[in-house]
């Protein structure tokens, strides 16, 4: 069983920075890619940066230029840096895996953590 333990999230003022990291915890498996989503308060949860396990990576809009995704694939750990934070970014961000056992491919989320930006 995977487990990702998020951790990272908090209050900031709009420009400043924060960086959130997502660790998949447990044995037997490979991970095929990882990323992040957010939803805001009425809104549906969206894709905001996604790593594959060759280290591509793809952004939402929103936020290119100001957030980087990366991987340790040694730690099984992805990190997203944002930067120039808007008070628009405020959500609860969520870490995605979706992870190979042999053949067989499974969806896993963190339990979300909160990102707050202040005006």
């Amino acid at each position: 069983q995977v487990q990702l333990v998020e951790s990272g999230g908090g209050l900031v003022q709009a420009g400043g920075s924060l960086r959130l990291s997502c660790a998949a915890s447990g044995s037997g498996f490979s991970i095929n890619f990882m990323a992040w989503y957010r939803q805001a308060p009425g809104k549906q949860r969206e894709l905001v940066a996604i790593c594959t396990s060759g280290g591509g990576t793809n952004y939402a809009d929103s936020v290119k230029g100001r957030f980087t995704i990366s991987r340790d694939n040694a730690k099984n750990t992805v990190y997203l840096q944002m930067n120039s934070l808007k008070p628009e970014d405020t959500a609860v961000y969520y870490c995605h895996a979706n992870i190979a056992y042999g053949s067989v491919n499974y969806a896993y989320w963190g339990q979300g953590t909160q990102v707050t930006v202040s005006s």
